[in-house]
């Protein structure tokens, strides 16, 4: 097999320790790959378990930083690895971020559709839950974010969403 610039032979794939296909390639900000050898932000190592509190704050950083699809990724580790019962809401925050991602990147449709889907889960996890603040986050405070952000990317006032920005804030509203 020949090699590719960055010294890869053509046709084969990134793989983890244990034999599983991993993309490898560095990734910016929004979570888009760069090409290899690029200069990229560090990624979220996976499967990482963490409290509940520390998946809040680790996220919300991200967040700060303009780095929700990074953040997805600690939620979705919280999701995965918690229990059973609080599986909707870090799907539900892990769904917003990502919806946050797509905007930041200009994708209209899917931003807003991830949004929406992600204030419901949220939403609908509270209702079923009766936990209206879990672990000091305004869970109506974040349903409203996204809802209110769906609308404003969807209408075309949003502009160009800075993920930074249009960051929530998970704990004393958004």
């Amino acid at each position: 097999m020949s090699g590719t610039p960055s010294g890869r032979a053509v046709g084969t794939r990134d793989r983890d320790s244990e034999g599983r296909a991993r993309n490898a390639r560095p990734r910016d900000g929004l979570g888009r790959p760069l090409p290899y050898g690029a200069d990229g932000v560090p990624r979220q190592p996976e499967g990482v378990v963490r409290t509940p509190e520390e998946t809040v704050t680790e996220a919300q950083v991200l967040l700060d930083a303009g780095r929700p699809f990074h953040a997805h990724e600690v939620f979705e580790d919280a999701w995965k690895s918690g229990p059973e019962e609080e599986r909707g809401l870090w799907r539900g925050l892990a769904q917003q971020a990502v919806g946050l991602t797509h905007a930041a990147r200009g994708n209209v449709t899917g931003g807003a559709r991830l949004l929406r889907r992600g204030a419901g889960a949220v939403r609908e996890w509270a209702a079923d839950s009766g936990v209206r603040e879990p672990y000091g986050m305004d869970v109506a405070g974040l349903v409203a974010w996204a809802e209110e952000l769906a609308d404003a990317v969807e209408s075309g006032s949003a502009g160009d969403v800075d993920a930074a920005e249009r960051a929530p804030r998970l704990r004393g509203g958004a």
